[in-house]
């Protein structure tokens, strides 16, 4: 296995599909705009013409490979060589024009990310990483901040569709405020991640992510010297089977008791 390839494959791809998710924007949230598991859980056929181009280009680049898309979804068992692809995280976001969305493709073996990218359509970024050969901003190494105060840190975080979960959620970040310096809620998981790998944010947490939302940013920050926590199903740490944290390394575990405390693990 070739990380690096694998990389340069999933940039390549990830930018053409950024490019694509861009120029049809308006005609995909005007005409072809769904609902999922509720009313604010959204669907473009943006979303799935990005997926069907993203598996198309795969087929002819890394052929009989399983890809995992949140819109036709698909990939096997975690055995082996397989794509998992978000064809744009932060549909709500593209839906309001709001420009904080991304194109995410990773490229995981046994289940573990080993390569990805993250390319967001409005600004052209491109972060990037291989697993053992660090992370890039537009070719430009990344490394976490340095931060190792928790009352001085700057914390990404997201919420559920559902409305129950959404309220447990609130209550987490209303006992999690007094603690941090300040919680930002940009409604991209890839984002969030990336944001940590550059220094952009201290850490981020999210309950109830799908693996498509987190495999191609949690390696670009973990790449970058972030510390993670991923979903796992059995996890005996006090956090659930379903919380994501990733976290800059002076503040991790402050963090994670912080989060313990304030009885994440139970939304």
């Amino acid at each position: 296995m070739d990380a690096t390839a694998l990389s340069e494959v999933a940039a390549g791809v990830a930018r053409e599909a950024a490019d694509l998710a861009r120029t049809v924007r308006d005609e995909a949230v005007t005409d072809g705009v769904d609902t999922k598991s509720t009313e604010t859980d959204v669907v473009t056929t943006g979303d799935r013409a990005v997926e069907r181009l993203v598996r198309e280009r795969l087929a002819e680049l890394r052929p009989g490979e399983p890809v995992l898309g949140e819109e036709e979804g698909g990939g096997g068992a975690l055995e082996g060589l397989r794509w998992v692809v978000d064809p744009i995280d932060g549909t709500v976001n593209y839906l309001y024009g709001f420009p904080s969305y991304a194109v995410s493709l990773a490229a995981q073996l046994d289940g573990r990310s080993v390569a990805g990218a993250v390319v967001e359509p409005v600004s052209g970024r491109v972060w990037s990483a291989a697993v053992g050969h660090g992370a890039f901003l537009n070719g430009r190494p990344l490394r976490v901040s340095s931060s190792d105060r928790l009352d001085l840190a700057l914390v990404g975080t997201g919420f559920s569709y559902g409305v129950d979960r959404r309220t447990a959620q609130a209550r987490v970040v209303g006992d999690l405020l007094g603690q941090v310096r300040d919680i930002r809620r940009t409604g991209a998981a890839s984002l969030d991640l990336c944001a940590v790998a550059a220094g952009w944010l201290d850490a981020t947490y999210e309950v109830g992510l799908n693996r498509w939302d987190w495999a191609a940013g949690a390696l670009i920050a973990q790449e970058a010297g972030a510390r993670l926590r991923l979903p796992e199903k059995g996890s005996a740490d006090g956090l659930g089977d379903e919380m994501l944290v990733c976290a800059t390394p002076g503040i991790a575990d402050g963090l994670l008791d912080a989060l313990r405390a304030a009885g994440a693990g139970e939304v």
